[in-house]
């Protein structure tokens, strides 16, 4: 059986993924999220994870918000971080900016999550077109909900969140990326299956 481990940045991200990947994967494929406390954390936590992990069938995916960082050089020092700790096929994405970007591609949900029915209008909005281009997702978010917290906000948000229709880009990327990434993954545990004795 394959198993997608998740090394995540922060909790609220755990959540998130925690409602979507069920809806995502294939009921036979297990996942397993692990948040870190910010970037500092989970690239500390890598070379451990990835070297003291030892269950079969086991596939990486590294999850990290870009923030102000060059999106492109944060990738490939993180590539290199898995390669150097021998786990040189890990995914790695980078989410732009903030995961309330993905939040803002999907105002429909945000707006079920809140009871805020008009809050879904704005979609078409010049601002949210393309909330990937937003630098402070998470302020953004907060004029649109005052009460709006990370860690509550994103429980309340994810069950809600389309795996179609999102307005995001880094969202949408995230989810080909992950299904790609599986179907290589479970094409190599397939041949690896087929070489035991």
């Amino acid at each position: 059986m394959t198993m997608l481990a998740f090394l995540l940045e922060e909790p609220s991200a755990k959540k998130v993924l925690d409602e979507i990947l069920p809806r995502l994967l294939p009921t036979e494929v297990t996942f397993i999220c692990t948040p870190h406390e910010g970037k500092t954390d989970l690239e500390r936590s890598i070379p451990n994870k990835l070297r003291g992990w030892n269950v079969p069938n086991s596939w990486f995916i590294v999850v990290r918000d870009k923030d102000q960082g060059d999106c492109i050089a944060l990738k490939q020092q993180l590539k290199q971080l898995c390669t150097d700790n021998g786990r040189p096929e890990t995914l790695v994405r980078i989410v732009v900016h903030e995961l309330e970007s993905w939040f803002l591609g999907d105002l429909a949900a945000v707006a079920h999550a809140f009871n805020q029915p008009t809050l879904a209008k704005k979609q078409n909005s010049k601002k949210f077109r393309n909330p990937d281009a937003l630098a402070n997702a998470q302020q953004e978010l907060k004029k649109l909900i005052k009460s709006y917290q990370k860690n509550s906000g994103a429980r309340a948000i994810a069950p809600h969140l389309s795996l179609i229709d999102n307005q995001s880009e880094s969202y949408r990327q995230f989810l080909s990326g992950v299904t790609r990434f599986l179907n290589e993954c479970r094409a190599a545990d397939h041949q690896a299956d087929r070489k035991k004795p």
